[in-house]
């Protein structure tokens, strides 16, 4: 479908993915799945109860795991040959020095929490500059339940997603801005939780009763379901697949 010349750029590529949860895990796994190769993976969670409801590395046989482990085994499974780092860590002002991101010729965002997002949307534009890195942020992917709803915009045009005005918020009131602009998957859409629900961990999309779920400094528990988590996810992926194609 997409001829010999794009898959061997698919196959010489380098992604960096932060986060692979609801959102990213889907990413990685559309990713190798279509002739990405070099692919690094970063999260510093383990496997928890109410990630199976939506998280591609989550399984009753995986709870307790950490989770770039899970991951990256799976991503082995479909490719053997795929050469993936895992990287159990966060990225966070002490963490980002450990990470070159010019290194990369995509770098993928789909981390939960708003300070190491900001974070990383700064440092990773920065990186574009040089021209030769691309990046690609995912916004809120809870309380969503109509996947027809999920759009691509520039940050500063996405519109209705509580989590890109709370960046831009941020953004504003540091007065440290997005050095170049980057495409986001978002969606206007917002559900309210369901009347009566109790949460009970902090995780940002937890879905039941967990012990495991790690917080990571998540101010919000808000549901989600796998319908959506995945379409984000593969919706990012097919912005690095188009790009390298399209070149």
């Amino acid at each position: 479908m997409v001829g010999n010349e794009a898959l061997g750029r698919l196959d010489r590529v380098k992604v960096i993915i932060f986060g692979v949860g609801g959102v990213g895990g889907w990413t990685a796994e559309t990713l190798v799945r279509t002739g990405i190769t070099h692919l690094t993976i970063v999260d510093a969670d383990c496997v928890a109860v109410s990630n199976i409801n939506r998280q591609m590395p989550a399984l009753a046989t995986t709870v307790g795991q950490v989770k770039v482990e899970v991951v990256k085994r799976r991503l082995l499974d479909i490719n053997p040959e795929a050469d993936i780092t895992a990287i159990h860590g966060l990225y966070t002002a002490s963490t980002a020095g450990d990470y070159d991101l010019a290194d990369y010729d995509y770098v993928i965002d789909a981390i939960d929490s708003l300070a190491d997002k900001a974070l990383l949307i700064l440092n990773a534009t920065e990186a574009m500059r040089g021209g030769h890195t691309k990046f690609y942020s995912s916004m809120g992917a809870a309380l969503k339940m109509d996947p027809s709803r999920i759009a691509v915009a520039e940050f500063w045009k996405v519109k209705g997603c509580p989590l890109a005005a709370a960046l831009r918020r941020k953004f504003k009131k540091s007065e440290c801005f997005p050095s170049h602009k980057f495409k986001c998957v978002y969606s206007d859409e917002l559900v309210p939780n369901h009347p009566g629900y109790q949460p009970f961990s902090t995780d940002s999309a937890s879905s039941g009763p967990d012990d495991t779920a790690m917080t990571f400094n998540k101010v919000a528990t808000n549901g989600s379901l796998m319908h959506i988590t995945s379409v984000f996810g593969i919706t990012l992926a097919s912005l690095v697949i188009r790009d390298v194609c399209a070149r």
